[in-house]
């Protein structure tokens, strides 16, 4: 790490002293690091610091090696400094605090609180009903805090996988009939009455739980506008195999706008009336994005599929 960004992180944590305690994880296609720093002198005893350094040469784990890619990971992470620096401290749902960011030649540094340290060091790979509802409570939460706000220097419209990004997968995708209402999908969701940002990546791997069963949520480079209901079908399909993603299906939704309403105030009929409509849809868009993305994927199930024929009938 260069001397600048060291210079930063003891600067505005108050340390009088760092060391690099270890590296959590490689970012994705090689564009970084996120590693904990432990600190001497501050008020916490460390934080989390995202490096994020422009690689040398492009690899993707999938080979989707191409300019579009490129430049949707940089917006990705210019996108989520802008996050922290303007919208991150009004979120209800516990999220991680941002300490400082530099931007240096070709290297951004974000420099976050330590979740783990903070009572969030559980990272779950399969979940219970009670944390299934935690993460609903959490984006509905998150959903409630930017209801109506607009999503400026964040994606106009949030999520990795929205249409207007990835037409490679959509050039490639052999399902004609997804391929063929793939717009009219794309714009039933885009043009919905009541809108919000989005954390654009739900998936449960982004969720930090507490031994009380709280959450905190993680990874905001896909934040922006758009329907509740994508962080909602995406969070549900990345934990639950197609047959409890059907069998529970109105018990998450009815949990979902439980706990959106409470954190808004009062009922909004109007709007849950809307979302609830557009959930098969926003299944079909992520499952457009699948199909043309990696044909194998154990997410592709028979229910996805028939929720998307469904939704193409009816549009």
């Amino acid at each position: 790490m260069n001397n600048k960004f060291q210079s930063l992180i003891l600067e505005s944590t108050g340390a009088i002293a760092m060391q690099e305690k270890e590296t959590i994880q490689e970012l994705w296609s090689g564009y970084g690091k996120i590693k904990r720093i432990h600190l001497e002198g501050a008020a916490v005893k460390s934080v989390v610091v995202k490096n994020v350094q422009l690689p040398k040469r492009n690899k993707h784990p999938r080979g989707w090696n191409s300019e579009i890619g490129h430049q949707r990971k940089l917006k990705s992470y210019e996108v989520e400094t802008a996050w922290y620096q303007n919208y991150s401290a009004q979120s209800s749902a516990r999220l991680p605090h941002c300490y400082g960011i530099e931007q240096y030649h070709d290297e951004v540094l974000i420099i976050l609180e330590d979740l783990d340290a903070a009572g969030f060091p559980l990272r779950k790979q399969s979940v219970n009903w009670q944390e299934i509802k935690a993460c609903l409570e959490w984006l509905a939460k998150f959903h409630a805090s930017y209801l109506g706000q607009t999503p400026k220097g964040l994606w106009e419209i949030g999520t990795y996988w929205h249409l207007a990004t990835r037409p490679q997968e959509l050039d490639v995708l052999e399902d004609r009939a997804l391929k063929e209402a793939a717009t009219a999908i794309d714009a039933k969701l885009n043009n919905c009455e009541y809108k919000t940002f989005v954390h654009g990546d739900a998936k449960l791997a982004n969720f930090c739980f507490a031994e009380n069963g709280q959450v905190a949520g993680v990874d905001f480079q896909y934040v922006g506008g758009g329907c509740g209901m994508k962080d909602v079908a995406y969070f549900v399909g990345s934990c639950l195999n197609e047959t409890d993603c059907e069998r529970l299906e109105t018990k998450m939704l009815d949990t979902y706008f439980t706990k959106l309403h409470q954190a808004l105030g009062s009922r909004n009929d109007t709007l849950e009336k809307e979302w609830r409509q557009l959930y098969p849809v926003a299944w079909a868009d992520f499952h457009r994005f699948l199909k043309g993305w990696s044909p194998g994927h154990w997410k592709i199930n028979s229910y996805s599929e028939r929720i998307t024929k469904t939704v193409i009938k009816n549009l």
